[in-house]
């Protein structure tokens, strides 16, 4: 049996009681560590689940050969921050699993997709979903510069989910990256002027959620991971009491 197990946004603490059921029956748990990051550290969920918990890097997922050939005879656990389908990766291994026979349960919980909605945005005005990846040597990716076009085009919400390699990028890092980015397109996208929300460790005890302008962003220390990036649309007046505007 495989167990794909969401265990939300910030600690050991916020995964569900079918989730920690699930957890204490498994012989094997795997922690996915590539596509985000907890408040606390792994010996945190140890101490609380009771349980030995091995990390899994990109690869070890991807190629799930390990994973699948243990949940073929034993219950099987793969810890995933968040909510387990937000990946593409997760969704891959659940359809191979499948097709090997293995049982498979997705115990879901809190993700950014959701939460984000702390922001006080409201979550029907969100429009597609943009990812700013750091640039690749003297390329950059444009798809989050044309995302944030398109939903402002229709006056929805962007979020922007920030790179986690080689490092979690920052807001004032995937500010300068969209800046630079209009720099060479120069269609008025996004601009120092633009009105932006950085968000920091959304769901946690220290939360940071500030609005401003992008220049004014830059300035402001957000902390630690993890950070990401909203653009929003047109404000509805509530949304603008929400952010203070």
């Amino acid at each position: 049996m495989l167990y794909i197990i969401g265990l939300g946004l910030s600690d050991a603490k916020d995964i569900t009681a079918k989730g920690l059921d699930a957890v204490k029956k498994c012989e094997h748990i795997f922690l996915e560590v590539y596509t985000s990051k907890l408040n606390c550290g792994v010996h945190d969920l140890e101490k609380l689940y009771k349980k030995k918990i091995e990390l899994a890097d990109r690869s070890f997922v991807e190629d799930a050969a390990e994973i699948l050939k243990k949940s073929k005879k034993e219950d099987v656990a793969l810890l995933v921050i968040g909510d387990p389908l937000s990946a593409t990766t997760h969704w891959d291994l659940m359809q191979r699993a499948k097709e090997k026979k293995i049982p498979v349960e997705v115990i879901h919980n809190a993700s950014i997709m959701s939460a984000i909605a702390a922001t006080g945005l409201q979550l029907y005005k969100f429009g597609k979903t943009a990812s700013i990846p750091f640039p690749l040597d003297d390329y950059q990716p444009e798809t989050s510069y044309n995302i944030i076009k398109i939903n402002q085009s229709i006056g929805a919400h962007t979020l922007c989910l920030l790179d986690t390699q080689p490092e979690f990028m920052t807001v004032k890092e995937a500010i300068q990256i969209l800046l630079d980015i209009e720099g060479n397109r120069k269609e008025g996208v996004f601009t120092r002027e633009t009105l932006c929300i950085g968000c920091a460790r959304i769901g946690a005890k220290d939360q940071i959620i500030k609005a401003g302008k992008a220049k004014d962003l830059m300035d402001f220390d957000f902390g630690a991971p993890v950070q990401c990036l909203v653009v929003p649309g047109e404000l509805h007046f509530v949304e603008e009491e929400a952010l203070g505007l």
